[in-house]
């Protein structure tokens, strides 16, 4: 049985919803684990009940019969159109078929460069990150990008240490010139905002703030300077309550949200 909804929303679950919104019917999504799988499976569950789910593991359009802890875990495969491999579901991107991919971020600088491979000096690092596993793929190659990461001074920087994954690289054109067919990052969604690119430079803007974050917060956690400051800042969109239960039921042992 379903619980009421407590209205009190937190910061993993305005991600959630955000990341849900942009999913569009028909969209055929890269999905990884973590906060983007809830937002995928929120959007099949309401305005999005034709999109298409792809994991990196090969996992196609399943029907999870509970939250999976990786794109491999066994509950992924529960009704699943078709189990296949890491090589079939990259070659969807190759192919021109994935409209949507979503990404995480040790660094993110201001045109959407990621650095998710280390922290330091390559050679001798402070940090050895995981590296770039399927996301420098989907960035180039998808047609659209949404990159999920929280906002911390430390993330959002000026110069990478190491640039993984191409955003818009060093500007308007820059896409363009190293043949990358992906249109690159349509969104940044963090628990403190949701972010654009502008259409001229191609760096990062502000586009709306969550409920309670003040501008002040947002740009003593951003280590560089944003292309373009509304005077009047919009309040994210807060989700009906219908929908953050649908968000919640989906993670009812907080797997994800609120870790």
């Amino acid at each position: 049985m379903k619980q009421s909804v407590n209205n009190v929303i937190t910061a993993d679950e305005m991600m959630v919803f955000a990341a849900s919104q942009l999913f569009k019917d028909g969209d055929v999504a890269l999905v990884g684990t973590g906060l983007p799988m809830i937002a995928a499976y929120a959007a099949k569950q309401t305005h999005a009940p034709n999109a298409v789910l792809v994991f990196e593991s090969g996992i196609m359009d399943a029907k999870a019969s509970h939250m999976a802890s990786g794109v491999g875990d066994f509950p992924l495969v529960h009704g699943a159109v078709k189990t296949s491999s890491l090589f079939d579901s990259l070659s969807l991107l190759q192919k021109g078929t994935i409209n949507l991919g979503f990404l995480g971020a040790a660094e993110i600088d201001a045109y959407g460069n990621i650095n998710s491979t280390v922290i330091g000096d390559y050679q001798t690092p402070k940090v050895r990150l995981p590296g770039s596993g399927g996301a420098n793929d989907i960035a180039s190659m998808a047609e659209r990008t949404v990159i999920l990461v929280k906002h911390q001074k430390r993330k959002f920087v000026e110069k990478l240490n190491y640039l993984t994954t191409p955003g818009y690289i060093d500007g308007a054109g820059s896409r363009e010139k190293y043949g990358l067919p992906g249109q690159g990052p349509e969104k940044v969604i963090t628990d403190l905002g949701v972010f654009y690119f502008d259409a001229a430079t191609k760096r990062m803007s502000i586009e709306s703030l969550h409920p309670q974050v003040s501008l002040e917060k947002v740009i003593e956690e951003t280590g560089f300077e944003f292309q373009h400051i509304p005077e009047e800042i919009p309040v994210t969109e807060m989700p009906k309550p219908e929908l953050l239960q649908t968000i919640r039921d989906l993670d009812p042992d907080k797997i994800y949200i609120n870790k």
